[in-house]
């Protein structure tokens, strides 16, 4: 019997399925967390499941992880966060919980910065740190008085206040007609104040990058950068589905300084998008969480959420470098994208299959443990209603 700290994974979809897989090989205890039907439940991997109130009801959520950590006799053990919504839960009650839980989130007064996309714009803007350039009005005539060129991006400043809704992610305008139009259905749905008008980066996902550190005390302890070519949908994702690794030297640098001028504490996906027009690497969000596709990082030997639990318990954390190329793909999700892009002649299948050779991790398939990627497929039609494609 493990005499370990457990972790406790809010969320069982793939990401959580990769945080699940890594930990229990370890012999760490596992309780999983999932407001509905998920994945990891079939994971061969021992752990408890227990369904859960969702973490967008914040309040509530916060309750019932007191009360789990009561029944379930649980103190000390890791709390990852899996998406947005829990980030705010861990972040806003981090006082609390830390008498029950260890939490890798930062307190608010950090997140908030990371949260909140028109605060990470100002902050970075104010710092010279490169960004595409962004307007910030708080209602239709604000709006109006805009001297665009287009096309811009419309999109939330807090995602989940806007995606949990529509399934989109952000749109392209291309006119003042549809600028007026889209603007206002958006803000039927989220108060002005959250609207963002972005200069758009044209390019698509071949110009998408990541930079991912273990970041602790202004240093980067570990880290892996990726160029993450597709994802669903190709002009605005919500999550990638082929990546393979890069290295960009000037993103780490912008990402460090960011994430110094903020204190960060954790693991993070800090995204960029390289504008074709300048040359620059845009900073255009920090997920402060396990992102979609860290699998790739633990396949090449940076095991993200093993070394922050490492961290989080007061073990000794031992810097890693990526061992050998490799890339990263979801299969259910980037065969259709693929398929999609060559309807369109926007991809030729010669490019798909020279980008699938090599070394490959699947976000969900593995002879090791089957069964999530066979939930997996009889969940699409259930997923896709419910999270849109």
């Amino acid at each position: 019997m493990t005499n370990k700290p457990g972790a406790v994974i809010t969320g069982g979809d793939f990401q959580g399925l990769g945080v699940l897989r890594t930990l229990a090989q370890k012999d760490i205890p596992i309780i999983l967390l999932d407001s509905d039907h998920c994945i990891s439940k079939y994971s061969r991997f021992k752990k408890k499941f227990i369904k859960s109130p969702h973490p967008s009801e914040a309040e509530t959520y916060f309750n019932f992880l007191i009360d789990l950590a009561k029944k379930e006799k649980i103190y000390g053990w890791v709390i990852f966060p899996n998406s947005d919504d829990a980030v705010y839960v861990l972040s806003k009650y981090k006082k609390s919980l830390e008498k029950c839980y260890r939490i890798p989130t930062p307190c608010w007064e950090v997140t908030q910065y990371v949260y909140d996309k028109e605060k990470t714009y100002r902050l970075a803007e104010k710092h010279g740190i490169p960004i595409p350039k962004t307007y910030y009005p708080k209602n239709l005539s604000e709006l109006l008085e805009l001297d665009l060129h287009f096309p811009v991006v419309i999109k939330p400043s807090i995602r989940d206040h806007f995606y949990n809704k529509i399934k989109i992610k952000a749109f392209k305008i291309n006119n003042k007609e549809e600028l007026i139009k889209i603007y206002q259905r958006v803000c039927s749905t989220i108060d002005p104040s959250e609207v963002l008008v972005q200069d758009f980066i044209p390019g698509g996902p071949k110009n998408l990058y990541s930079f991912c550190p273990l970041f602790k005390d202004g240093k980067i302890l570990a880290s892996i950068m990726a160029r993450r070519a597709r994802q669903h949908p190709m002009d605005f994702g919500h999550a990638s589905t082929f990546v393979e690794l890069a290295d960009v030297p000037e993103m780490r640098n912008i990402a460090e300084r960011f994430l110094r001028l903020i204190d960060f504490y954790g693991i993070a996906e800090v995204e960029f998008m390289m504008d074709p027009r300048d040359g620059k690497y845009k900073l255009i969000e920090v997920n402060p969480r396990v992102w979609g596709w860290h699998t790739l990082a633990i396949a090449v030997g940076v095991d993200f959420p093993y070394l922050l639990y490492q961290d989080m318990i007061g073990e000794q954390v031992r810097v890693p470098l990526p061992s050998n190329h490799c890339k990263w793909v979801h299969l259910t999700t980037d065969l259709p994208t693929v398929f999609i892009e060559v309807m369109k002649e926007n991809m030729k299948i010669r490019d798909y299959i020279a980008s699938m050779r090599g070394k490959k991790e699947d976000a969900v398939l593995s002879l090791n443990d089957p069964l999530p990627f066979f939930a997996e497929i009889a969940l699409i039609p259930y997923l896709w209603l419910k999270r849109g494609f």
